[in-house]
């Protein structure tokens, strides 16, 4: 379900990547060039990186919750919204309920990475909130299936853009020495919503049109998603793609302090000057060079899905109360809650030597 953001993040990652790479290495020699051979000075530096850049990993990661929270809510509110616009009976509208958001999320996730490009990554969180919160509000006042879906589709696309641009933004301003485990954030925080989302439904039993301020829930982390973008920085390397020097000095400036301008800024030139592999489109993912990684990628991915856990996602609460458990929604809670559990582990593992490859092998065997 995450998987449209995540190609296009493999092309975008590489050349993040390279910009970096560089910076530990640049700041030992420049020590070294100073005659200060013993103060290696990058320790120093990495103080204030840590704990600066946490509040904007964090209002990126309302887009993650919202992803997460959008996938689930459908899970224990379906068969009472069903009942309330009438058509409990018809299973084919169901599923379209439930399938709408995943036909906005995918004009949203190849909408998300262009816009990105275009306007920023702050503006493009900005402008993905309207989808959000128009969507979130139809579904929390619907009182027709024709709102209801269109309710669906808008959220969907706002998740869609959001499934691109929280990790570029995160990858982007993440400090070289902790952006693998940030990059994981996205992740976890999407299982956080959608635990969000189970538990949320948790009154059902006792208000049948509890389902309304399910959906109406999702409308304060959109309106806090664009507030908080309003006040982040954005991020320093699109403002030098864009050529606005002066703005990413002051960008670097608010995300690691003033001491680590020179050194990022030399860091981009060198980047920008030492790199001539264009960039890589849609199409490209066809050509010989890359069919190889893509089709492992996809191929994962896929067999991801066929683990069946969308339809845990959307239908645990309906498949639990079949199988006679009282407490079906507080059943798929707990569902949510080893969901979140195990993507904790494998994000504190992941960047453990060869741990990758195992997390993935023993997953693929559950």
């Amino acid at each position: 379900m995450e998987t449209r953001g995540s190609i296009e993040g493999v092309f975008s990652s590489s050349s993040k990547a390279r910009s970096f790479r560089a910076q530990s290495s640049d700041l030992c020699f420049l020590e070294f060039t100073n005659g200060d051979v013993e103060d290696v000075a990058p320790a120093k530096i990495q103080v204030k990186s840590y704990e600066s850049v946490l509040p904007y990993v964090g209002v990126s990661c309302l887009g993650a919750v919202l992803f997460g929270y959008h996938l689930g809510v459908v899970n224990g509110a379906l068969e009472y919204l069903a009942k309330d616009l009438g058509f409990a009976e018809n299973t084919v509208l169901q599923g379209w309920v439930v399938s709408a958001l995943l036909a906005g999320a995918t004009v949203g996730s190849f909408t998300g990475g262009s816009l990105a490009d275009k306007f920023g990554r702050t503006k493009t969180f900005m402008l993905d909130a309207i989808p959000l919160t128009v969507g979130a509000f139809l579904c929390a006042t619907a009182q027709s299936i024709e709102t209801m879906i269109i309710g669906r589709l808008l959220s969907g696309i706002g998740i869609g853009i959001s499934s691109a641009i929280v990790p570029l933004y995160i990858s982007e301003i993440s400090p070289t020495e902790i952006r693998g485990t940030l990059g994981s954030a996205n992740q976890l925080f999407i299982c956080i919503g959608i635990l969000a989302a189970l538990v949320a439904g948790l009154p059902l039993a006792g208000n049948p049109l509890w389902w309304r301020t399910m959906f109406a829930v999702a409308v304060i982390p959109s309106v806090l998603l664009a507030l908080g973008m309003a006040f982040s920085p954005e991020s320093p390397r699109w403002l030098y793609q864009q050529g606005k020097i002066s703005e990413a000095e002051v960008s670097v400036k608010r995300l690691y302090g003033k001491e680590r301008v020179a050194e990022f800024m030399s860091d981009l030139d060198s980047a920008g000057q030492g790199s001539s592999e264009p960039e890589a489109g849609w199409f490209d993912l066809f050509s010989s060079r890359y069919r190889k990684v893509v089709s492992v990628g996809a191929a994962l991915f896929l067999f991801q899905q066929f683990a069946g856990i969308n339809a845990v996602v959307y239908y645990s609460t309906s498949v639990f109360r079949s199988a006679g458990v009282t407490s079906d929604v507080a059943a798929s809670a707990l569902v949510g809650a080893a969901n979140v559990f195990g993507t904790t582990i494998a994000s504190s593992l992941m960047d453990k030597k060869r741990s990758g490859k195992v997390l993935l092998l023993i997953s693929l065997q559950e």
